[in-house]
């Protein structure tokens, strides 16, 4: 009997906003993924050790995922992460992969979960926090309200058109923007919109920029910035 892959969200960074299931899952199991190359270092883990303490008796395997565009890099190693996972799987047992925020967006576990998928065993995708949700509940704001859309960017794909990307109705959440910081800064000033940053979002290290003009020009990956057409924030 093959064993079955859980893609488990995690939360943003809180650990508090680990999911009843996530933690269920999580202690049922015996075999854990984290992402990153050492263990005890990946944010996932630390989410996860914040509200349980036994995880270090689980069988822990680091699962690299480097930050690249390289798409040969990206697709060598998505493919060992896979190759690693069915090794488990084919012993029967469960794997519970961890990953930050929730596992449908914009998470590298996806192309792992169509992987192990492809290669014919179960793999089942459970919901975590979101990281804008958690972030527009921590400034204590809404994201939208009545028709108003909502737009989820990644940032760094996109810093050449920002410009334009501003000029989209309702409210948008910049997401993955590193090394484009400096530029969407910019953009966002031009835009004259009302923007808000929070860096590491319920984490030890949070930092909170409340005003558009106070985002600095660079950041941690883990930085996440909602921008409103003029309103009161």
């Amino acid at each position: 009997m093959q064993g079955k892959l859980f893609g488990l969200g995690v939360g943003p960074g809180d650990p508090e906003l680990l999911t009843i299931k996530a933690l269920r899952l999580i202690k049922e199991n015996d075999v854990i993924a984290v992402p990153g190359n050492e263990i005890k270092e990946s944010v996932a883990y630390k989410i996860v050790k914040g509200v349980y303490e036994e995880l270090d008796t689980k069988q822990l395997i680091s699962v690299a995922m480097p930050m690249t565009k390289d798409k040969a890099v990206l697709e060598a190693n998505h493919q060992k992460a896979a190759d690693d996972v069915t090794q488990y799987l084919k012993q029967g047992k469960n794997v519970v992969f961890l990953t930050l925020g929730d596992p449908t967006v914009y998470s590298t576990y996806l192309y792992v979960h169509k992987r192990v998928i492809n290669m014919g065993y179960e793999a089942e995708i459970v919901s975590g926090i979101t990281s804008f949700c958690a972030v527009a509940a921590r400034l204590n704001m809404g994201l939208v309200e009545m028709a108003e859309p909502l737009h989820v960017i990644p940032a760094t794909y996109k810093a050449e058109q920002m410009d334009e990307v501003l000029k989209l109705p309702g409210t948008k959440v910049l997401m993955k923007t590193g090394k484009k910081m400096k530029d969407v800064r910019e953009s966002i000033l031009r835009s004259g919109q009302n923007a808000v940053m929070i860096e590491n979002c319920g984490m030890p290290e949070e930092k909170i920029y409340w005003k558009e003009e106070d985002i600095p020009e660079s950041a941690g990956y883990y930085s996440l910035i909602i921008v409103k057409e003029n309103q009161d924030k």
